[in-house]
């Protein structure tokens, strides 16, 4: 965007406004305004026709002012220009489109040859060879006031564009005002002093409407020529303000010196001035930098009060409610201004650094989530990794994603923060910017139930912050048509104890088709007593691949088939009463196997031969087992025959320690090998390997190695692995301790 654009655009404007066809004008250029976001300029348009005695180049310098400010921020800048030049050629009445002749300088406007109709206006651009020229075609009369001047325009850096607000928050009061105040009226070089986007030219500027509001405000490029300055002010009755926005760029010759500051200070004219720290530092002790002893310094500092950050959170405007509440030690206004930077940077960095985009998504969208603290690393790259590099690209590694994630940006803020050995945490404004950007992608339901994990079970999380986030989450994307957000939202009133409103979800989301609300819904009528209802709930999740919904529909199942075989057995049916014995195998007491086998044998059913013969060897009947199984395999059971090899050849220790081999252990064996090693009288070597068995999470281990030595003698020693044993749970050892183990009791001493 050029600045003659705007100045021509400015004539235009202004000399239309004050022709016939003025209306026309006001209405095309309001349009204009409107459609590029800036409806407060459109709403300045005159409601009449200007006066032919209004001020012409104040009128014209306020306007440029604004169609800059405009250009500036426009969302389609290159779109904005193209239909500003376009509503200059519309104009051609007012501005005639003059064509250059080849036979002059490009800078020399030929009228000679053309036809006008109505007033003409001559727009001469002039070509700077050298330095600036300070006062080309403006006067003091022409300048500003300090309520006019556009901030946006002179060094304020724009906030996150919000619909139906102003391209600026409204200016909060800082600790620093009153010191500007009282050195604006005390006159000479005011410099406001501090880190970049510590806020300088807001409050500066602010200040000065609000002390100097009608002074006539002077604001030259940097490098501009300001020898002539005195002599331009001098006899004019108004009061006036240089404004020297970076003053280190209006340092050296032609710029500001002592003896300028003098004459100007002479003249009763105040010059205010921002600076960077690391600017004072550079020029402080520098000849050109020697101004700088004779001014008045305020030191603004980036990082806000609480009083200030009390005064952002009671505004109205929403960007300032949230930086106070979001914002670290960048302060508010270092948040509002590098917000939009740098969540450019973010955006534009997944071709470069797809990786390293992926780690700072992942820390933004688990911020988003209410995941406040310190995100471990390993999170970030399990979240990450869902995210995915663009195709082909190069992908860097962890180390040199996040190295380039932690640079600073804009000496204010890295991408990532670094908050403690492998933990980090998004910047403050990129939260704040993903939250607000349409086009970027909501947090889905399987990362919302990620961070509530977290949320729960992590420290430094506040686990009711995540709830409520994630429940408001999932009910909008209920609303979206999303079925499996109505299982979570069961998930979550089923964690907060809300049982029938869990119910109530996940019987819709069952409804909806998602299997694991089918599995979730038929765990709770089970728990209440209600295995019936439950059972086809149960089926469609195990069908749908759920092991622990196929592992409690098998348990209901066994017990309706106890209940009937039962039934059957009552009314004295073989078959009935072989099955329920099969059953009960494990979870039957001797006696009612016994009994239950006999009775089936009793009935002439043949079949239940291997049963019986299983149950004999359990008990250590050896003989009387085989000569069943034998009747087994006779009838051509080949079950039966295999375990009747088995039973006939007799069994050794040695045969249970290869059984047993050390290398192909399970947890559970090594108690096991343990008692075979102390049967063969390998006490130390047993000792061992229960020990093992109970590092390895198994109470029995710790059970066999008290009673071990127990029986060594080592009663202190015992007592200790019963009561490792009994942490775990083991009921024998519970009984050892002389504590009552929970359940029934069915230890055997």
């Amino acid at each position: 965007m050029g600045l003659d654009l705007t100045g021509v655009g400015a004539q235009v404007l202004v000399a239309g406004l004050r022709s016939v066809e003025w209306a026309g004008v006001r209405d095309r250029f309001a349009e204009w305004f409107r459609k590029h976001d800036a409806p407060a300029f459109a709403a300045k348009l005159p409601s009449a026709r200007l006066s032919a005695t209004s001020v012409s180049g104040l009128e014209e310098r306020t306007w440029r002012n604004r169609l800059v400010s405009t250009l500036l921020f426009a969302l389609d800048g290159e779109a904005a220009e193209e239909q500003l030049r376009e509503l200059i050629r519309e104009r051609g009445e007012v501005l005639p489109e003059a064509e250059q002749s080849p036979a002059r300088p490009a800078d020399h406007v030929d009228f000679r040859n053309g036809t006008f109709h109505g007033q003409v206006v001559g727009v001469q651009i002039q070509h700077a060879y050298g330095g600036p020229q300070a006062f080309a075609g403006t006067g003091p009369a022409d300048w500003p006031t300090a309520t006019e001047l556009e901030p946006l325009a002179h060094g304020v850096r724009p906030a996150r564009r919000v619909k139906g607000l102003p391209q600026l928050p409204p200016y909060v009061e800082r600790e620093a005002d009153g010191a500007v105040g009282t050195a604006l009226a005390d006159g000479g070089l005011v410099v406001v002093l501090g880190e970049p986007f510590a806020g300088k030219s807001r409050t500066a500027l602010a200040i000065l409407a609000a002390e100097l509001p009608t002074a006539r405000v002077y604001a030259p490029d940097a490098g501009a020529d300001l020898r002539g300055l005195p002599d331009m002010l001098r006899g004019a009755a108004e009061h006036h303000v240089l404004w020297l926005d970076d003053l280190d760029g209006h340092l050296g010759d032609g710029g500001l010196e002592p003896r300028l500051l003098a004459r100007l200070a002479g003249l009763g004219t105040v010059v205010l001035a921002t600076l960077r720290e690391d600017a004072y530092d550079e020029y402080r002790q520098t000849p050109r930098g020697r101004v700088l002893d004779l001014a008045q310094i305020v030191e603004l500092p980036r990082e806000w009060t609480d009083a200030e950050r009390a005064r952002a959170a009671a505004s109205k405007d929403p960007r300032l409610t949230e930086a106070a509440g979001d914002c670290e030690a960048e302060g508010i206004a270092a948040h509002l201004a590098v917000e939009p930077p740098l969540w450019a940077d973010f955006r534009r960095a997944r071709r470069k650094h797809p990786r390293g985009q992926a780690l700072v998504r992942a820390a933004i969208d688990l911020a988003r989530c209410g995941l406040r603290g310190p995100l471990p690393q390993d999170l970030l790259e399990e979240v990450a990794e869902g995210y995915g590099p663009a195709a082909g690209t190069q992908t860097e590694t962890v180390e040199e994603a996040l190295e380039w994630a932690a640079r600073e940006r804009y000496g204010v803020l890295p991408l990532l923060r670094r908050v403690g050995p492998r933990a980090w945490a998004a910047a403050g404004p990129l939260v704040g910017a993903a939250r607000h950007d349409e086009e970027y992608p909501p947090v889905d339901g399987a990362l919302w139930q990620r961070a509530l994990d977290v949320a729960r079970t992590g420290e430094g999380h506040d686990a009711g912050l995540v709830t409520t986030l994630a429940g408001a989450a999932f009910e909008r994307a209920v609303q979206a048509g999303d079925r499996q957000a109505m299982y979570r939202l069961g998930l979550l009133e089923e964690y907060e104890g809300h049982r029938q409103e869990a119910e109530a979800w996940f019987r819709r989301a069952a409804g909806a088709g998602v299997a694991e609300a089918a599995g979730r819904l038929g765990r709770l009528l089970a728990e209440r007593g209600e295995g019936k209802e439950a059972e086809p709930y149960l089926e469609r999740a195990a069908e749908a691949g759920d092991g622990r919904a196929a592992t409690l529909l098998g348990k209901l199942l066994r017990d309706r088939a106890a209940k009937w075989l039962r039934a059957g057995a009552a009314r004295k049916d073989p078959e009935a009463v072989h099955l329920l014995a099969d059953l009960l195998m494990t979870s039957g007491g001797a006696d009612q196997l016994w009994d239950l086998y006999h009775t089936a044998s009793a009935a002439g059913r043949t079949e239940v031969a291997r049963s019986i013969g299983m149950w004999l060897l359990v008990w250590n009947h050896r003989i009387a087992g085989q000569a069943w199984l034998r009747r087994a395999a006779d009838a051509g059971d080949e079950e039966a025959a295999d375990m009747l090899e088995h039973a006939e050849r007799p069994d050794t220790l040695e045969d249970a320690l290869s059984y047993f081999e050390p290398s192909a252990l399970y947890p559970l064996d090594r108690a096991h090998y343990g008692a075979v090693l102390e049967a063969a009288g390998r006490t130390e070597d047993a000792r061992d390997h229960y020990r093992v068995g109970y590092e390895q999470g198994d109470a029995y281990g710790a059970y066999r190695l008290a009673v071990l030595l127990e029986e060594q003698g080592s009663r202190e020693a015992a007592r200790g692995w019963y009561r490792k044993a009994a942490e775990l749970g083991h009921p024998a050892a519970l009984k050892a301790l002389g504590e009552v183990p929970a359940g029934p009791d069915t230890v055997r001493e």
